[in-house]
């Protein structure tokens, strides 16, 4: 777990943001623990659970990590080196407040039949501060992020990773980007960690 040293701030030019469903946990416990600590973006995960599941799945994670994994709290302000799990049950959207990335939950009906649902996490960040949004799409059923990611391209620079179908457990979400035509690599979970930081950095 990493501390935030004092004056270090959430602005920045680069955010992570990674949908996951069916066989996502066990994904995020083999991508989350590759990212370094002093990775040069924040981190958003937005993984298909009920309320109740998620805060466990974040202490977890953050016992095998090295960068700090927490599940995201009303007005969480985005700092780099650290990842937010959305709350089970409750869709995740960021604002900007005051110069400052928030974390900031509605309760609208499930959209692609759940909840929290990544594509309003992706459309929340058309008008953020981060000029390009690393979207990643893990394994799982259906489309959940395909239109969300959609969106986003109108208004900001996105660079789309996908899991690839031979290590997912269910290649139904990254199967939509890709036929989409929003992906531009499709590539094994054991390598996203690599392409992530490739994209975004160290501090």
């Amino acid at each position: 777990m990493r501390i935030m040293r004092a004056g270090e701030s959430s602005a920045g030019d680069k955010i992570v943001a990674i949908a996951s469903s069916t066989g996502g946990p066990k994904a995020l416990q083999n991508l989350i623990p590759k990212l370094p600590a002093n990775l040069n973006a924040p981190v958003l995960i937005v993984q298909h659970m009920p309320a109740g599941f998620t805060e466990a799945l974040a202490g977890r994670l953050d016992s095998l990590s090295e960068i700090s994994v927490k599940e995201a709290a009303e007005g969480d302000v985005l700092l780099k080196g650290h990842v937010y799990l959305a709350k089970g049950g409750r869709h995740m959207n960021i604002r900007k407040m005051s110069g400052k990335q928030m974390i900031h939950y509605t309760d609208e009906p499930p959209r692609e039949g759940v909840r929290p649902c990544a594509n309003y996490m992706y459309e929340s960040l058309k008008d953020s501060i981060y000029d390009e949004v690393i979207c990643v799409v893990l394994t799982g059923m259906g489309a959940d992020g395909t239109e969300g990611i959609s969106n986003l391209k109108k208004a900001k620079k996105v660079t789309v990773i996908a899991q690839d179908e031979e290590t997912c457990i269910v290649y139904g979400m990254p199967r939509s980007v890709s036929m989409a035509g929003l992906a531009d690599k499709e590539i094994p979970l054991t390598q996203i960690a690599n392409e992530i930081i490739k994209n975004v950095g160290v501090i």
